[in-house]
């Protein structure tokens, strides 16, 4: 979790990324920095963020976040 905390806050560093669970519905993240985001979790954590798994409910958080990586790792 670190780790994604660190990409998060790289990413917008004015966020208060332990409260916040509204990243994308309150368009906090706009779609430039979710290119990035995507980007920079896949080659932290070595995984493949497949489009099922790019929809708003993963990305509203960081615990959302966490939890797709997680998945993603199970299933590889």
């Amino acid at each position: 979790m670190d780790e994604l905390m660190e990409i998060l806050e790289d990413i917008a560093p004015d966020v208060d990324y332990e409260t916040e669970d509204r990243l994308i519905d309150g368009k906090v993240l706009d779609s430039f920095s979710i290119v990035s985001l995507v980007a920079a979790i896949s080659e932290e954590f070595d995984i493949e963020i497949s489009p099922k798994y790019l929809v708003p409910e993963n990305f509203n958080s960081a615990k959302a976040m966490w939890e797709m990586i997680q998945r993603i790792q199970e299933e590889e």
